[in-house]
């Protein structure tokens, strides 16, 4: 028997679609076999190198729930209070409270320390009285009770002449700036024994700041 001719057009149309076919399907081999950024999105560009850091860093600075954002803050604010505490013992600035901080403040307290002040011996002072005023003598009693108005009025004088020194002082070094309150803040510091005082003294007695 005699078979039939195959057209031409069809065996040329067969080959060029076989082709075709092929090199589509080696090109997704290749493109599969290319290695591919695991930070970047399919169907995305790679993202550079820079932008793939910060993209870390933000969602590794960003808490991930609100225990762990309170532990972030107790462990600054318990940095924050060593920093401090050193600054008190050292005297340095950057860490002081607020209200220790600053040149008048500085120089308040360094008028203080540089003095013997009355009212720092106040508590010693009081025990011995108080020891004084326990014995039943009658004698003694009277000697404790006149030692607490010798103590009252000393006190009050050595701080009213502290104060009027200080404040004279406090206009001739800081004129024409603010002084509020550095008077007072003095006084309060006068009544704490030297070895107690917070921040530590850094002028020794006798020595003009």
């Amino acid at each position: 028997m005699r078979a039939d001719p195959v057209p031409l057009g069809f065996v040329f149309r067969s080959r060029a679609k076989d082709g075709k076919a092929t090199v589509a399907a080696s090109a997704q081999v290749s493109d599969s076999k290319q290695p591919r950024d695991p930070q970047a999105k399919k169907g995305r560009p790679t993202p550079k190198r820079s932008e793939a850091q910060s993209q870390r860093r933000s969602v590794a600075s960003t808490p991930v729930t609100r225990k762990d954002a309170a532990k972030r803050q107790r462990e600054a604010r318990r940095v924050q209070l060593e920093k401090q505490r050193q600054a008190l013992a050292g005297g340095d600035e950057r860490y002081l409270p607020a209200r220790d901080r600053g040149p008048v403040r500085k120089f308040a307290r360094d008028h203080v320390d540089s003095r013997f002040n009355v009212a720092e011996f106040f508590l010693p002072m009081a025990v011995i009285i108080l020891a004084l005023s326990l014995v039943k003598v009658a004698s003694l009693q009277n000697i404790a009770l006149l030692l607490w108005l010798v103590v009252i009025v000393l006190i009050v004088l050595d701080s009213i002449l502290s104060a009027v020194r200080l404040r004279k002082r406090l206009g001739e070094r800081f004129a024409g700036q603010s002084t509020k309150g550095a008077v007072a803040y003095a006084l309060m510091r006068s009544l704490q024994m030297r070895r107690l005082r917070l921040p530590k003294p850094q002028v020794k007695r006798g020595e003009r700041p």
